[in-house]
């Protein structure tokens, strides 16, 4: 019989609030809360009848009676809060992106599979029902071989310094926000690790990167197109071309429905599966299972290891880094 795991959650912003609400869903709430503004950490206990509050972040990660921490602060904070969450015994699931570079998460990894944690980035693509229907379509044979992936995601955001999204102090731009989505999905659909990758890409005034194009080609010859912006607005649109025919997926990154057009008829056929507005709720059973299954396999974290090797040899080319890379004695970005 598995045992009950008490979780805990980092952060009190909109994921937080979303978290909540889907461990809800499953019949649980939230054992504990801590945030930097411990005011903050207080009102959200109150808004969700959390017992625990921590007058500081490090008594989460000393509480014996803690299993999980859904860490949800920026991405720049991610790295020392897991390694404080590791050492003292507590499975991760971390908001993307799970880290900033490779030998953060690589260093990361091996602290976990040390201490037989569960580690995982909270990637929704990886746990929406429709992916999984798509996927095993796919491995199947009913679509034929996966040859072309293309992905749009795009937002308008204001040069609003107050926000984490142009900031370099918080390790803004669209890559790490929004690209670890697009590439997370063409890793899906890809039977192996792009090999061959290119780019073009548009600094914000702040100098993050605002926009970018990537060519992405694996060994076996599949290949993709990904193209985000943070200022301009974009579908979130993925297509997954294949010999069969082509899957088109809109609002990709929790999508509950995808349309597969059969390239000799033009039938279109809808495939729906599961709820949009679940999607933390799937990702929270997947990693209680992971625990209790002593798998976990099913979170993905080899997945988000390639998409984190990309990001990484990307910003590397473009030579953009954040301050918390400069200051690292082994300077963390390939250059």
């Amino acid at each position: 019989m598995h045992r009950e795991l008490n979780w805990a959650v980092l952060g009190t912003g909109v994921i937080a609030n979303e978290m909540a609400a889907g461990l809800k869903k499953m019949g649980k709430s939230l054992y504990a809360v801590a945030n930097r503004t411990h005011e903050k950490a207080v009102a959200f206990a109150d808004k969700y009848g959390i017992g625990k509050v921590y007058n500081s972040i490090d008594e989460m990660f000393l509480d014996e009676n803690v299993d999980i921490i859904y860490i949800t602060t920026p991405h720049n904070t991610h790295f020392q809060f897991m390694k404080k969450a590791l050492e003292n015994g507590k499975h991760l699931l971390v908001e993307k992106s799970i880290t900033l570079n490779s030998s953060e998460l690589d260093r990361m990894i091996a602290l976990a599979e040390s201490k037989n944690l569960v580690l995982a980035e909270a990637m929704t693509i990886w746990h929406m029902p429709v992916y999984k229907e798509l996927w095993e379509m796919v491995k199947r044979g009913e679509t034929g071989k996966v040859q072309m992936i293309t992905v749009n995601f795009g937002s308008f955001k204001t040069y609003d310094m107050s926000n984490r999204f142009f900031n370099r102090n918080l390790a803004g731009g669209a890559m790490l926000d929004i690209g670890v989505y697009a590439l997370s999905i063409v890793r899906s659909f890809m039977d192996e690790k792009p090999d061959a990758v290119l780019s073009q890409w548009k600094a914000a005034p702040t100098g993050v990167d605002e926009q970018a194009t990537v060519l992405l080609k694996n060994s076996g010859g599949q290949m993709a197109t990904v193209a985000l912006t943070m200022h301009s607005k974009q579908p979130k649109r993925a297509m997954i071309s294949c010999e069969k025919g082509y899957i088109e997926i809109m609002e990709f990154p929790r999508a509950d429905r995808a349309v597969f057009v059969d390239a000799r008829t033009g039938e279109r056929r809808e495939i729906c599966a599961g709820q949009y507005e679940n999607a933390l709720y799937y990702e929270h059973t997947a990693m209680e299972e992971a625990i209790n299954n002593g798998d976990p396999t099913a979170m993905k974290l080899a997945y988000s290891k390639d998409v984190m090797d990309i990001m990484t040899q990307l910003r590397g080319e473009w030579g953009l880094t954040y301050p918390e890379e400069e200051q690292s004695r082994d300077h963390t970005v390939v250059s």
